[in-house]
This record gives structure tokens, C-alpha cells and sequence, in this order.
């Protein structure tokens, strides 16, 4: 019983990350063409690249050990093959965090309006920056990410093997040592760029927020488009930021591979994180026009298909 469960929470899992693959491969293919063709990159584009790149390529993988861990079984990631395996999860999971993270930031930078000499700065070479920074975070989610693999390993190893009466002592010590060192690696790779896309978040909503009560008092009739637009941009940052928060606890669990393959647990963040995953997606869509041209037309396509055939 508790396996059917999971195999069915796990196909659930698997539906979901396709509707986020299918979600940013549009902004992917939107941003790429764009850049195509205008023969410039610009720091937004690069961004929403580099995310969408991110979450194509991790939910691919995701599902591609989805299937092997299901017909094949755990026995596949042993050794080496684990370490390849938790290595590239763990590195595509931060530097979307990154990107995340570095979007909050561009968006605070370019719509908040505050004075202070440093926000000043800031907007003035956020273009410039932009490269630098994703390629920075790349190479600290590669950093991070490998020696907490090799943890989580050695913790696997240390907890699976038997405790010695000799040892036994000793043998607790390292495991506990390996489990507050696997906390400071999850959290030197995660906790960073959640305080930085929270911060930014938080600060964006409330410039918002303000700027929002001042057109309401100057509003001269009762549907304002732009009163309507800064409660639309409000309502996107919350909702990114609470699927955010949700995604990074179902990920600490998923990584610390506390769980067993297959079990209810396991699943159910795995759910949770593809869901999160496709909703962030849809965020992104329906806030940008110009990614919200694309699933219009392939409806709009479908449907004159459809009236054709029936006629």
C-alpha cells in the first residue's frame, strides 16, 4: 500500500515537472530568440536564461531518476555513480536558487524607488553586473555543492555501517560531526541566496506597497491601470516568494537524503518541489506579456484545429 502511494505521488511528481519544463522552455525560447535577434543581451534576459536553463536541465534529470529509480532501483547510484548524480542535482538546485535570487534583486533594483546612495549606485550598473554575478554564483554552487555531496555520502556509509562496542563512541562523534558539516554546507549554498531574494523581495513589495497607497489616494476614478498593475506586481513577488520559501524546505529534506528511495516522504517533497517548480513557471509567464504571447498562441492554434475538424 505504501508503495502504490509513493508510485503515485511519484507520477504526479514526474506530470508536474513536465508542466514546468513545458513552462520554462517557453520563457527559455522567448528570451533566446529575443536575444537572437536584437544581437544584445540584456541583464533581464540573461537572467531569465540562466534560471530557465536551470529548471529545464534539473527537471529533466529529475525525472530521468525518477524512471531509473523506479525500474531500476537504488542499486544504479552506488559509489561514483552517486556522487555524479547528487553532485549535478544539488549544483542545478543552487544556481536556481542563484538566479531566483539575482531576478528578486533586478526587479527591487529597477521598480523600487528609494534615495539611498548605495540603491543609486546600484541602478546605475546593475547591466554590467549582472554577467558577473551569474557567473560568480555558478561557481559557488559548484563549490558548494560538491563537498556536500561527499558528506552526505560518508553519511550514508557511517550510518549504514554497524556500530562496533569498541568503537561505538567514537563512531557517534563522527556521525554527528558529519551531520552538523552536511548543515553548514546546505546552508552555505542555500541560506545565501534565500536572505538575498527574501530581502529584496521584502523591500520591493514594500515600495510597491507605498507608492500603490499614494495612487489610490490621487486616484481619480475607481479602475486605475496603473493602480491595477502595482497590485498585480504585488501579488506575483508574494506568490514567487512564498512558493520560494516552500520549494527551499522541500529541498533541504530531498537533499539531506534522509529519506529511503521510494518512500512517502521522498515523494511528497518531491511533489511539493515540481509544483513549486511549475507554479514559479506560471509566475513568470503571466506577469511578462511577451511570455504570455506564446501559450496564447498555441491555444489560440489549438482551438482553430479543433473548429476545423469539427466542421
Amino acid at each position: 500500500m505504501v508503495t502504490t502511494f509513493a508510485l503515485l505521488l511519484l507520477s504526479t511528481a514526474i506530470i508536474e515537472s513536465m508542466a514546468g519544463i513545458l513552462g520554462f522552455g517557453i520563457i527559455l525560447a522567448v528570451s533566446l530568440s529575443k536575444c537572437i535577434r536584437s544581437k544584445i543581451w540584456s541583464p533581464y534576459d540573461m537572467i531569465m536564461i540562466s534560471l530557465s536553463l536551470c529548471s529545464v536541465i534539473l527537471q529533466s534529470w529529475t525525472i530521468l531518476n525518477s524512471l531509473i529509480s523506479v525500474y531500476c532501483g537504488s542499486s544504479c547510484y552506488e559509489g561514483n555513480a552517486f556522487v555524479v548524480n547528487k553532485t549535478v542535482f544539488v549544483f542545478l538546485d543552487y544556481s536556481g536558487f542563484w538566479s531566483c535570487a539575482w531576478l528578486s534583486v533586478f526587479y527591487c533594483v529597477k521598480v523600487a524607488s528609494f534615495t539611498q546612495s548605495f540603491f543609486i549606485w546600484l541602478k546605475q550598473r546593475i547591466a554590467s553586473l549582472v554577467p558577473w554575478l551569474l557567473i560568480t554564483s555558478s561557481l559557488y554552487s559548484f563549490t558548494t555543492a560538491l563537498p556536500f555531496t561527499w558528506g552526505v555520502y560518508s553519511m550514508r556509509n557511517n550510518f549504514t555501517a554497524p556500530l562496533t562496542t569498541a568503537n561505538s563512541s567514537e563512531m557517534r562523534v563522527t556521525r554527528k560531526d558529519t551531520v552538523v558539516l552536511l548543515i553548514v554546507l546546505s546552508n552555505a549554498g542555500i541560506v545565501f541566496p534565500l536572505i538575498l531574494s527574501t530581502v529584496s523581495s521584502i523591500l520591493l513589495i514594500r515600495s510597491l506597497w507605498i507608492h500603490t497607497r499614494k495612487m489610490q489616494s490621487n486616484a481619480s476614478g475607481y479602475r486605475d491601470p496603473g493602480l491595477e498593475a502595482h497590485m498585480s506586481a504585488i501579488k506575483s513577488v508574494c506568490s514567487f516568494l512564498i512558493l520560494y520559501i516552500i520549494y527551499f524546505i522541500c529541498l533541504l529534506l530531498l537533499i539531506s537524503d534522509i529519506f529511503l528511495p521510494l518512500s512517502i516522504g521522498k515523494s511528497l517533497c518531491s511533489v511539493v518541489t515540481a509544483a513549486c517548480s511549475a507554479g514559479h513557471s506560471v509566475v513568470l509567464i503571466w506577469s511578462n506579456p511577451r511570455f504570455r504571447e506564446v501559450p496564447a498562441r498555441i491555444l489560440h492554434h489549438a482551438n482553430c484545429r479543433v473548429r476545423t475538424r469539427s466542421r
